[in-house]
């Protein structure tokens, strides 16, 4: 037990640092024989680390605490005796207190596997039940991660009185079942640490007078490297740059007042104040306005213009009502959208979508809307794409076969970027003094031997229909060599002529682009057809039909 929770705990310090290093961190154990916190006054309570933002060498400290030598180490530094919850509840209200700083959420997670601490001492109990009532009074959140015990862990026995009840239906709230492995509960911690911001809160409006205060929340955002901070090369103390406008002329400084913008409209300069400017950026006021519903049918996958966002109404009611009628109509809503301030327009769908939860009772898809942004007409593009050769009837079977060979079922949270977590890793291995980084497995190379024993023969039976005998696409075409013009020239090479039922197993099999173009003209002769091209496809579609007649 204590092991998974040194790990799940070093996970948390390591993915705080990555994702939000500005939150602040502390570490207590309790049930201890040594006593470290604030002022000493809490006995068997020990503050392995204060609050405080989480740092490398926080994760150093939890990793002392690896194997037999750290097992070692944890029993010299803190040892093991009696428990109190509520002196360790007390302890971390002080811990919180202390903090000069307006937090803006606090939450509190306790690892154990004891379902009943205190052995059944009533007194100890009712202290703790207080004291995480004055937890929760204070805003403090606190949870249970509790894991698996001999004969099993009773929640209700303790515990149901201690853990904050759920805040929504996204939280997680009292879970019942204990936590088997590692990848569970850092599970549960993820889903624990990754609180919802809104990007924009707005009014969608129904009709004259019928407003819905909606919140819009990005569900996929694309993770970029951390962008590199400038140091002085002496102090390495982190530098600031500031940018001023200055006169061409006079070299004077300008003030933001005194600054005009403009745009060229039929060579001549139209010159703009910036209220100017900022009232016609303005459309209206933010917020979505209904305009109606269509079929589902008719939005289209091209319509994609950008990654869409989700909708989740401010009232719980408004949700279910409202996703539930969608869905039965299988329609969605159009709406126009101005996100923002000086935001243009634009149109939306709303798509309900349906809560979905696993098997313990964590939730996989919320309930809402995904708003879809639709494209406008001077969005849409007129494509003129190369004219190529059409594949032939067994051609196109052929590919199907390879292609249900090679289908699999894709989740996006299945891929990690390979090239941001070797960049994290390598700053891991360089703040923790580590001899060298962790490996990185790239899961997006495609794993070759799997794919050749899928396909088997299918992939050379594809070459064989497609491309000419001998095709090798690694070997680089022949130069063409110039035709001897001198002497006594140039030997004619002799007609190749191919009997017509050797054509016409061509023809039935696809495989007549196997045939080189001079074949395919005396073929061509052969039976009397005149070819204006030369090309090889129209020398195939002529034999096609005179042999297909």
């Amino acid at each position: 037990g204590l092991k998974r929770q040194r790990r799940v705990v070093r996970s948390v310090y390591t993915s705080k640092i990555i994702s939000s290093h500005r939150d602040l961190v502390a570490l207590v154990f309790f049930g201890t024989e040594q006593s470290k916190n604030p002022k000493n006054a809490f006995k068997n309570v020990y503050v392995y680390h204060n609050l405080n933002e989480p740092g490398a060498k926080r994760v150093q400290d939890v990793d002392a605490l690896r194997g037999e030598k750290g097992a070692q180490l944890a029993a010299e530094t803190m040892g093991s005796g009696e428990t109190s919850l509520g002196d360790a509840l007390w302890c971390c209200s002080n811990l919180y207190s202390d903090i000069k700083l307006r937090l803006s959420y606090k939450r509190l997670m306790i690892f154990t596997c004891r379902d009943d601490p205190h052995g059944g001492d009533s007194a100890k109990n009712r202290q703790a039940r207080t004291k995480a009532s004055d937890l929760k009074d204070t805003g403090v959140n606190i949870n249970l991660m509790h894991l698996m015990k001999p004969g099993g862990f009773d929640v209700p026995l303790f515990f149901c009185d201690i853990v904050s009840p759920p805040e929504d239906e996204g939280e997680l709230g009292l879970q019942m079942e204990p936590c088997t492995k590692l990848d569970d509960l850092q599970k549960r911690v993820r889903a624990k640490e990754l609180k919802k911001r809104a990007m924009a809160r707005l009014n969608l409006c129904l009709g004259e007078g019928i407003n819905v205060a909606v919140g819009i929340y990005a569900t996929a955002v694309s993770a970029r490297k951390p962008g590199a901070i400038k140091l002085y090369r002496e102090t390495n103390e982190q530098v600031r740059s500031k940018t001023r406008t200055f006169h061409t002329q006079t070299g004077s400084l300008l003030l933001p007042s005194e600054i005009k913008k403009a745009q060229v409209y039929g060579k001549r300069q139209i010159v703009m104040e910036r209220d100017e400017v900022n009232a016609l950026k303005k459309f209206n006021d933010p917020g979505l306005l209904l305009i109606g519903f269509k079929p589902m049918e008719r939005l289209k996958l091209h319509h994609h213009i950008r990654p869409a966002v989700f909708l989740y109404p401010e009232e719980d009611e408004i949700t279910g009502r409202s996703v539930c009628l969608c869905l039965e109509k299988n329609v969605f809503a159009l709406c126009r959208c101005i996100s923002r301030r000086n935001y243009p327009p634009q149109f939306v769908a709303l798509v309900p979508q349906k809560e979905e939860v696993d098997e313990g009772n964590v939730q996989i898809t919320a309930p809402g809307f995904n708003v879809i942004y639709l494209p406008y007409a001077d969005d849409m593009r007129t494509l003129d794409p190369p004219q190529c050769p059409s594949a032939s009837q067994i051609q196109v079977d052929k590919m199907k076969e390879i292609v249900s060979k090679l289908r699999f079922r894709y989740r996006s949270d299945a891929f990690e970027n390979p090239v941001i977590q070797q960049h994290y890793r390598n700053l891991e291995a360089l703040a923790l003094d580590m001899m060298a980084p962790e490996e990185t497995e790239d899961l997006i190379m495609p794993k070759v031997a799997q794919i050749d024993g899928r396909l088997g023969p299918l992939v050379q039976e594809f070459t064989d229909l497609v491309y000419p005998a001998g095709y090798n696409p690694e070997t680089k075409p022949a130069a063409k060599r110039k035709t001897d013009t001198g002497g006594a020239g140039a030997e004619k090479k002799p007609k190749v002529e191919v009997p017509e039922n050797e054509l016409r197993a061509h023809m039935q099999n696809g495989t007549l682009g196997k045939l080189t173009v001079p074949v395919l003209k005396e073929a061509c002769k052969q039976f009397g057809i005149r070819t204006t091209g030369t090309k090889k496809q129209d020398l195939i579609d002529a034999l096609t039909d005179r042999l297909a007649s």
